[in-house]
């Protein structure tokens, strides 16, 4: 129901009108010229104290305060299926040993004439005569033939598929993944990056297997050096650090190797 109020006020001499435009449920829209019904005295009351309520509490609502957007910068390690260019690679080691870089430098150094056995290895020299024959061959039969089954005579593109292989270990499963892949899965450590890396104190405690050599580097190593670490200490056991008198004299790490002077 549309209304109007009229009252005077007789001190002031003044005239308030308040509208209230409620209708009653079920009450249809008034026409032109159609004269509203008369008010009580206590809706009439009603009436005006809800126009003042109403007013009131529109004019003081608090406003609110708009909060400053803030930026938030996160770094972190991708996985290998992320990596791609422009992403920022988060690697900050809790402990490396001392002195390694002048020692990686040393052996590039000593390394830089690529003329150790390993630098001669390819595909035209995996028979090995001096090996043991019975289990080489018999691994190299059994795995021709689950090639040749599960992955249509290719090799698996995995490092748990490769080590489910007979007679592949993690060692050279990263290796296939490195060499026939082009992915760096992890080093690969053999008798000579073990020997090697304790001898230089690259771990931060002894390891005993080059499984746990190979975990221990991975901790502090920065990964863009895991394919160079294999053949570069490969070739610098072969030729400088042998396991057994090695050539310290010859070395340029001599003055900075923690096993120099008991060798």
């Amino acid at each position: 129901m549309c209304c109007r109020l009229e009252f005077g006020m007789k001190a002031s001499g003044m005239r308030m009108v308040t509208r209230s435009w409620s209708r009653e449920p079920g009450a249809g829209p008034r026409g032109i010229g159609e004269e509203a019904a008369p008010l009580g005295r206590g809706e009439a009351a009603a009436g005006t104290q809800w126009h003042f309520f109403a007013e009131g509490r529109k004019s003081h609502r608090p406003m609110r305060r708009q909060r400053k957007a803030q930026s938030l910068s996160v770094a972190y390690e991708a996985s290998d299926d992320e990596k791609g260019e422009g992403t920022e690679l988060l690697k900050v080691p809790s402990w490396e040993p001392q002195d390694w870089q002048q020692q990686l430098a040393n052996i590039r150094t000593m390394r830089s004439g690529k003329d150790a056995p390993v630098d001669q290895l390819g595909a035209e020299h995996c028979y090995d005569p001096s090996a043991p024959p019975k289990n080489k061959v018999k691994y190299i039969k059994q795995t021709s033939a689950i090639l040749q089954q599960r992955y249509g005579g290719d090799i698996p593109a995995s490092v748990a598929e490769l080590v489910a292989l007979p007679g592949v270990g993690p060692k050279m499963a990263h290796l296939a993944m490195a060499v026939a892949w082009g992915t760096v899965s992890g080093i690969a450590v053999d008798t000579h990056v073990h020997r090697i890396a304790n001898r230089l104190k690259w771990t931060k405690k002894v390891t005993k297997s080059p499984e746990e050599t190979r975990r221990a580097l991975e901790e502090w190593l920065p990964r863009n050096l895991w394919s160079e670490i294999n053949g570069l200490l490969v070739g610098f056991g072969q030729q400088t650090c042998l396991p057994v008198r090695p050539r310290c004299q010859a070395c340029l790490n001599q003055a900075m190797c923690p096993a120099a002077h008991r060798l």
